[in-house]
């Protein structure tokens, strides 16, 4: 081969191999495009994962499927979802059928309630029953309140806008025997009002939220459409008092409200801790400590879902204790036994059994 021909050769092959170089660079150029041909983006390391802080939730706070909701998470009206009685700014009672005095009757009105029209007959499809209402004055006299005395009486709505004032005057008049209340389940429910057309200041709300009575300190005045003013200020919780009561078990003697019973109120270092893990306090010591004197309490009444279940001697009462767990809702369990009281009630005579509230066939 000649000089010439070895040097074109050698050229030849020089640009074969650039060609091959850019072939290659093209070929890797299209596996990194994207299906649209776009260029795939350089990639880029994973930044290491980096753990949550754990976010503790707060105190009691609701828990899902728990409808518990503890006083600090509710507002508006939910806080007055208790229905408190309170005697110049003091609560004495609640207004629930299980609450209610012991020496308070009934006044039964006639009412007009569905029935089973036969088949083939004349039957109107209705019949006569009675309906169990209470009249405000029968229970102001139950609690030991002298109706002459009272200066007035605000029973509130819903909305404070909506509440019933009457005065003491009110009470004593013919229309006053017929300011009357009873419950959404006839013996258990929200409390409803009812009254004489014109009665007070003509306001009819659809059920009770709170009661206020006002004996010896001045009642606040409702104003149209803003609420109740006392001494030129808003009134926005129980006047005298501020928050409403809500929750826990209430203890009453001789049908008033003697104290309540809160869990997170308990100091465990005055209880005892039981073969089962459970805190116990004895329940004479808890009275004895929040003023409730039981020198005279002859016996004692268990009461859950609005009836009186068990009952408990005075020598029963002097040695039992009462255990309120962190799952319990507005109970607590009493004695060995375990009882569950939403109330407890306290009395210093002997209750006859003719005395006990009677349900009817028709209220079960």
């Amino acid at each position: 081969m000649s000089e010439r021909s070895e040097r074109l050769g050698s050229h030849h092959g020089s640009i074969l191999r650039r060609i091959s170089g850019l072939v290659c660079i093209a070929l890797a150029a299209a596996a990194c495009s994207d299906a649209q041909g776009q260029p795939a983006p350089a990639p880029v390391a994973a930044p290491a994962p980096v753990a949550a802080a754990p976010v503790a939730p707060p105190l009691d706070a609701p828990s899902p499927g728990n409808d518990y909701v503890p006083a600090e998470f509710k507002a508006g009206a939910s806080r007055w979802k208790d229905t408190g009685v309170y005697l110049d700014g003091q609560p004495i009672a609640f207004l629930t059928f299980g609450e209610l005095p012991i020496t308070l009757k009934p006044t039964w009105v006639k009412d007009k309630v569905s029935a089973n029209k036969r088949y083939g007959t004349n039957d109107p499809g209705w019949r006569w029953s009675y309906q169990r209402y209470y009249k405000f004055n029968d229970y102001l006299k139950a609690l030991g309140i002298d109706p002459k005395t009272v200066k007035a009486i605000h029973v509130y709505g819903p909305k404070m806008t909506d509440s019933i004032v009457a005065t003491g005057r009110d009470l004593m008049s013919r229309a006053g025997d017929q300011f009357l209340f009873r419950f959404g389940g006839m013996v258990g429910g929200k409390a409803i009002s009812q009254m004489a057309e014109g009665f007070g200041n003509g306001k009819t709300p659809d059920k009770i939220s709170a009661v206020m009575i006002y004996v010896k300190k001045d009642a606040p005045t409702l104003i149209r459409n803003q609420g109740f003013v006392l001494h030129g200020k808003p009134v926005e919780g129980v006047p005298y008092y501020g928050e409403p009561v809500r929750g826990g078990v209430r203890v009453y003697l001789d049908d008033r409200l003697a104290t309540i019973i809160k869990r997170q109120d308990l100091d465990p270092k005055r209880g005892a801790v039981a073969a089962d893990g459970s805190v116990q306090f004895g329940l004479r010591a808890f009275l004895t400590d929040h003023g409730v004197d039981t020198s005279k309490v002859v016996e004692g009444w268990v009461i859950r879902e609005d009836r009186r279940k068990e009952k408990l001697s005075a020598a029963e009462l002097a040695t039992i204790t009462f255990s309120a767990g962190a799952q319990a809702k507005g109970v607590v369990t009493l004695g060995e036994h375990k009882l569950v009281a939403n109330v407890i009630a306290l009395h210093t005579r002997p209750i006859a059994a003719t005395e006990l509230p009677e349900i009817l066939p028709d209220e079960e």
